[in-house]
């Protein structure tokens, strides 16, 4: 109980430090990125778009993802939710021009953030780098809104995060990789194996 108290008090002191904090220009672009983000809208927008492109990795990367998202997002707002029940942020003192709507849901663990870490994640095991390192910043900055614009704690946005990155991950078993089949289908064609299949026959 004493652990759970003082990871209690450094959250609220965290939230305060960036409740406090004055970022010219994101009062505006945080909050419409975070509302782009809800019910994974802008996630579908972004798998979209890869799955225009015609190139394979891409495709793969937006299935992925969205396969992510599918693992993460019911986790989160029908299990975690439900059973931590942690409420919101007080938003006494709060900065005006960030005061939003503070959705109804309970705080822990956040869907956003959840959502937004599965789909960087997944994107990041199919899609090159100079794709990947975009969508995880854009997934970072709606994780990073949702404490500035007061509807989450950080550790909120923290166990969120982690529990879409163990989703992004989870899709391996679900749904291996390129790059681990290709590995599998190697390993089989290896002599040792051929030696071993040959005796088994």
């Amino acid at each position: 109980m004493r652990l759970r108290s003082r990871l209690g008090a450094l959250d609220r002191r965290v939230f305060a430090a960036v409740a406090d904090a004055r970022l010219p220009g994101l009062e505006r672009l945080l909050p419409a990125l975070w509302r782009a983000a809800d019910h994974s809208l802008l996630w579908a927008g972004v798998a979209g778009g890869c799955a225009l492109s015609g190139r394979a990795p891409l495709r793969r990367a937006a299935t992925r993802g969205l396969l992510a998202i599918g693992v993460a997002s019911p986790t989160v707002n029908l299990v975690c939710k439900r059973f931590f029940g942690r409420s919101r942020p007080s938003l006494e003192g709060f900065p005006l021009a960030r005061l939003i709507r503070v959705p109804a849901s309970t705080s822990f663990p956040s869907g956003h953030s959840a959502s937004a870490a599965a789909f960087a994640t997944a994107v990041a095991m199919e899609a090159p780098l100079p794709v990947a390192a975009p969508v995880t910043l854009l997934a970072a900055a709606v994780c990073f809104s949702r404490v500035y614009t007061g509807v989450h704690y950080p550790g909120d946005v923290f166990a969120g995060a982690g529990v879409g990155v163990a989703a992004g991950v989870l899709t391996r078993r679900l749904w291996p990789a390129v790059r681990l089949l290709r590995a599998a289908r190697i390993r089989g064609m290896a002599p040792g194996n051929a030696v071993n299949e040959a005796e088994d026959d």
